[in-house]
């Protein structure tokens, strides 16, 4: 249905991603609305003609599900609105935000799952029974299930963490009426009162899907490090071009889906026209722009490469620091030869989790410089990756 709403109503032909995007967001969460209220009218419908509490509380589970689904809707429209004076980044994080409110959402639930089902166990009641509630139950369970599995699908294919919030939250309620369900049959036909019992396990379930949903927002709120293949198409990008001898200090901010900004440094000779360096260099950022979708601010470093004796240093040194911690590495790397002494400047990266302390690195390797030759005095500036 959601796939033929799809073709049928979103136009792709000569539209950007995130017009694309926005537009899925809006018809997912308009299907939800009217698949919850639906669900809504048809239980409480249900809960009133038979008198089950049951039904009538599932009904209003569904009810507060519509409101899930409008906020993933405001979510994504909000998401697509264009850049301006006050977020000239523009809006794509609204979506993050969307998805964070729905994973709360699946706590909620959870918790008022947990103590109601607790309440049953300390004191049990005769579960409901009729064919009306069965196929009641029966009709939710398969919207439900179908629900979890268009979000699912068109989440995974935007590459949405706020409709996988959303999917997530249609399979709770699927695994909570299932439950009902089978507590329902339990009981009316063995007379067993599991009805409590199932609502915990059920309760377990829906608060580790709604704290692995959360973890799945909050982590690009955060920030989080681009993935290994980015990383690799902006490199493979990037050193294609004539004069760029390598890249480092790059860094990959996320303003939500398809709103991503980079910057790095390119080396090149120091040898070079500075003037053809800087036109190849504008070159990159179109590339950048156009292929990978990207805006891109990248700055030149300029190094000595017709040197033998700094290139031989270079090695040394390198091979030194990775002694100390093969993980550290070092780039911008020059020497200034004075009357009495070489200052030999580098950066140095130390990556997150290093056993040393950035202050306990750079002493040890300013010590070992030293030690390769007492002229050497080592000007060291301590870096990050921000990259995996």
């Amino acid at each position: 249905m959601v796939t033929l709403l799809g073709r049928l109503l979103i136009r792709q032909e000569g539209r950007e991603e995130a017009e694309i995007r926005k537009a899925y967001g809006i018809l997912c969460g308009a299907v939800g609305i009217f698949f919850n209220v639906l669900l809504f009218a048809g239980k409480f419908f249900a809960g009133t003609l038979s008198g089950s509490i049951a039904i009538t509380a599932d009904a209003f589970n569904n009810l507060s599900d519509a409101g899930s689904s409008v906020v993933t809707l405001l979510g994504f429209q909000l998401a697509g609105q264009k850049p301006d004076t006050h977020h000239p980044f523009g809006h794509g994080r609204m979506e993050y935000l969307s998805g964070l409110v729905v994973s709360m959402l699946i706590l909620l639930m959870g918790v008022e799952l947990g103590k109601s089902s607790l309440e049953k166990i300390l004191h049990p009641e005769e579960v409901d029974f009729s064919p009306l509630i069965v196929g009641i139950l029966c009709v939710s369970i398969a919207v439900k299930l179908y629900m979890f599995l268009y979000n699912k699908r068109i989440g995974k294919k935007l590459g949405s963490t706020a409709m996988e919030a959303t999917a997530m939250d249609s399979l709770s309620d699927c695994v909570a009426t299932t439950a009902v369900l089978a507590a329902t049959l339990v009981g009316h036909f063995t007379g067993l009162l599991i009805d409590g019992w199932c609502g915990i396990l059920v309760a377990c379930f829906i608060l580790w899907s709604g704290i692995g949903a959360a973890r799945d927002t909050l982590d690009p709120l955060l920030g989080t490090p681009p993935t290994a293949e980015f990383v690799g198409r902006i490199r493979d990008l990037v050193m294609a071009h004539k004069g760029i001898i390598g890249i480092h200090d790059l860094i990959v901010h996320d303003y939500g889906p398809g709103r991503v900004m980079i910057s790095l440094h390119a080396e090149v000779s120091a040898s070079e026209n500075v003037l053809e360096l800087h036109d190849e260099i504008d070159n990159v950022e179109k590339q950048l722009h156009d292929k990978l979708g990207c805006e891109a601010v990248i700055h030149m470093d300029p190094i000595v490469t017709n040197d033998e004796a700094v290139n031989v240093t270079h090695q040394r040194i390198a091979a030194l620091v990775r002694g100390i911690d093969e993980n550290i590495s070092i780039h911008d790397f020059r020497m200034v030869t004075g009357p009495t002494h070489t200052n030999v400047i580098f950066d140095a990266v130390v990556p997150y989790g290093c056993k040393m302390s950035d202050r306990e690195a750079e002493e040890k390797i300013k010590k070992a410089v030293h030690e390769l030759d007492p002229s050497y005095f080592a000007v060291v500036q301590i870096d990050k990756s921000y990259v995996r």
